[in-house]
């Protein structure tokens, strides 16, 4: 048998696959794309029916030449890139550059690395899907001609090097509009009362809130009010009215889509969408793990759908059996549906490939972003197939006169599913055990308390609610959520505070020329419309070149409006009051590839700059100079000694002026989701901590509740 030629888009991938098919089999990597259109240039043939001009990538001449000899050795060629519209205009591109005839069988694909379904995917390999490749035409060129002539104007108008993009501006104006509604805000004073309760027979107190007055939801807006419904509260008896307890049954949520993989991470991992679809192509790729060898740990990471195969619910149900007994399985296999319209549904609900090498027996051949994010996968799906957990709610009803008030509990009576993977509500959040009550029963009052509260502004966009966000109004899909961020974030037009999204004045002045002269641009349902006509080119309802001209038409004529009326606008550098120590000028802080850094106005004929140095009040434990606080280059941040490299002292943990009173060691800052802020002793042997740890803002003080360990 002659030599076959396996090509897929990754070295990693490469060496998974490689493991799985015989020695006849050669398996190359192509590194992702090899054509595309050229960054010198449009690449594309406004009159000429959008033809896009694709060149082979610069630094690809020399692998393609070494996949054409491995094809020209080869009597079978299949294509094994990824399973998406990106995937299919790479075969696309390398069937053209490897001179492979258009009904040549030569396409495969598989959803997961394993050996059953790369076996399977050899076995029936395909022709190339020419609706896939046309709606990633259409998407490609749609945002070419977007980027490449609007970008310009923001060149001129603005400063160089700002991009527009057709989805990533639709991102930006979410993120600029949530902001200025915060400032429009304006808050409203309410009023709630809370009443602390307990039996006659018990001094155990639980908390009551004020619901309704005369049966009809109370709204109270000031302080009289409030104090005259408390004195009337205190004249009153407090008397349980009803009891009800309902058993709830809770499911289990469905398994992730990348959607829903980038919130949890973000929220449960503190993971951004970049590093969380960077960290599950790892898994999906291959793993060398201990007993098995190079593994792929997860199915196709990029998928909106919540399907999963008849063959993994199986297992899974067999798993949870075996591992926790038939009263944790659903009687039969629990099926999901999206609640999202128009999802692609060409790929299953990202879940784990074997169900038997649980992430702790993985744990040791993993890297421990990679362990965290495959655990999370791993226990969502297995989750998915168990039985839903029973919670019994209890509401108690209380009167006083013509008053309300109301109370709710819940205990869980059967885990089920939550066993090994919870989530809440807000409401279920909320609820506490309660005390066993019986109507009719007096319950005396330890205190009645007000308090004053004023409405609060929509919250500002985190990653993870962004992602919801553009998910939900149907804007880009999975493969974009991640580049998307990480543009708004690298242009600067966005920064994240606090783990949340604001824009810059850079953002919000491209934003304000984006909306005022490309309306259709930033218009949410204009930009998820053409999403469903993309959808329409894959599925060989439309003709992708018919899209893209209707789209440019009207783009064009607003160009020609843009370039004539948008005025030069200025931005100020941010002036500081460090002097430069080259010509005396007050030095700025400019933007650069590597961050923020001062430099002199003076340029060009004063070229000092500096880079921004924040420092600490605390002194150096090694040597008494100042505590510094850097970046490593990956942009973690650490503090290092001023002395460097005189003294080496570094520590990823922030030093603070604190000494253990145990060992006299310094202490550092650490925080938990459980404990909080805490203080922690930098030796290892002592474990000295401080928990509860508030900073307080008032004359620069620290209040401390203190809670040795």
């Amino acid at each position: 048998m002659g030599q076959k030629l396996v090509i897929v888009e990754s070295p990693a991938k490469a060496k998974t696959i490689g493991k799985y098919l015989g020695k006849n089999y050669v398996v190359k990597a192509s590194m992702g794309h090899v054509k595309d259109l050229p960054k010198s240039q449009l690449g594309v043939d406004i009159d000429n029916e959008y033809n896009p001009k694709y060149i082979t990538i610069r630094g690809k001449g020399e692998l393609l030449d070494k996949l054409k000899r491995e094809a020209k050795k080869s009597e079978k060629i299949y294509l094994a890139t990824d399973p998406d519209r990106e995937g299919e205009a790479i075969s696309w591109h390398l069937s053209h550059v490897l001179k492979l005839n258009e009904s040549e069988k030569c396409r495969i694909e598989f959803h997961e690395i394993t050996k059953n379904a790369i076996k399977s995917s050899i076995k029936s390999p395909r022709t190339i899907n020419i609706n896939l490749v046309n709606a990633q035409q259409a998407r490609r060129v749609l945002d070419r001609l977007v980027g490449y002539k609007i970008s310009p104007i923001l060149w001129k108008k603005i400063k160089w090097g700002l991009s527009a993009g057709r989805v990533q501006s639709v991102a930006l104006k979410m993120i600029c509009e949530r902001e200025k509604s915060i400032i429009d805000f304006k808050p409203q004073e309410y009023w709630t009362i809370e009443c602390e309760l307990h039996k006659k027979t018990s001094v155990k107190c639980f908390n009551v809130k004020l619901t309704t007055f005369d049966k009809k939801k109370i709204e109270i807006k000031t302080k009289e009010e409030t104090d005259k419904i408390i004195k009337d509260l205190e004249k009153g008896q407090f008397i349980v009215n009803s009891i009800k307890t309902t058993c709830k049954n809770k499911m289990p949520l469905p398994p992730f889509t990348t959607s829903t993989l980038q919130q949890d991470a973000y929220k449960k991992l503190n993971f951004s969408t970049k590093r969380t679809m960077a960290v599950a192509q790892q898994l999906y790729e291959g793993v060398d793990i201990k007993g098995y060898g190079t593994v792929g740990l997860i199915t196709y990471m990029r998928t909106d759908s919540v399907r999963i195969s008849r063959e993994a619910q199986e297992i899974c149900r067999d798993y949870v059996i075996d591992k926790f007994g038939k009263e944790y399985i659903e009687e039969k296999p629990r099926n999901f549906k999206s609640k999202k319209k128009n999802i692609q549904d060409a790929h299953e609900a990202i879940r784990p490939t074997y169900m038997e090498i649980e992430p702790d027996r993985a744990k040791e051949n993993l890297k421990p972003e990679q362990y965290k994010l495959y655990k999370l996968i791993w226990n969502r799906f297995l989750a998915s197939q168990m039985a839903s957990s029973k919670i019994d709610v209890t509401s108690i009803n209380i009167v006083n006169s013509r008053y309300g008030l109301k109370v709710s509990g819940s205990s869980v009576k059967f885990d089920g599913f939550m066993k090994v993977y919870e989530y809440a509500t807000e409401d279920e959040r909320a609820n506490r055990a309660l005390p066993k009550l019986e109507k009719g029963e007096l319950l005396f009052k330890k205190s009645i308390e007000g308090k004053q509260h004023f409405t609060q502004p929509p919250a500002r966009f985190s990653e993870a609610s962004l992602v919801k966000t553009l998910e939900e109004n149907g804007i880009g899909r999975p493969s974009t959520y991640a580049p998307i961020l990480s543009t708004l974030l690298d242009r600067k037009y966005i920064q994240r505070e606090k783990k949340t999204l604001i824009p810059t004045e850079l953002g919000n002045i491209v934003n304000n020329i984006l909306s005022e002269y490309f309306k259709q641009i930033v218009d949410v349902e204009f930009t998820a419309e053409m999403e469903s006509k993309l959808d329409s080119v894959e599925e060989g309802k439309d003709n992708w070149r018919k899209v893209v001209d209707e789209f440019y038409k009207p783009l064009k004529k607003s160009i020609e409006v843009a370039e004539k009326e948008v005025s030069k606008i200025t931005i100020e550098d941010k002036v500081t009051d460090i002097k430069c120590d080259k010509c005396g000028r007050n030095m700025v802080i400019k933007h650069g590839r590597f961050g923020d850094f001062l430099a002199c106005p003076g340029y060009p004929e004063c070229k000092n700059t500096k880079p921004i140095v924040e420092e600490l009040d605390v002194e150096c434990p090694k040597c008494g100079g100042k505590i510094l606080v850097k970046r490593s280059r990956k942009g973690r941040k650490f503090y290092g000694c001023s002395n460097y490299p005189k003294c080496d002292f570094v520590s990823w943990a922030e030093p603070v002026k604190e000494k253990c009173p145990v060992c006299g060691s310094y202490m550092v800052k650490k925080y938990s989701k459980v404990k909080g802020n805490y203080l922690e002793c930098s030796n290892s042997e002592c474990k000295y901590r401080q928990y509860n740890v508030e900073e307080g803002k008032e004359e620069g003080k620290e209040i401390k509740k203190v809670d040795r360990v």
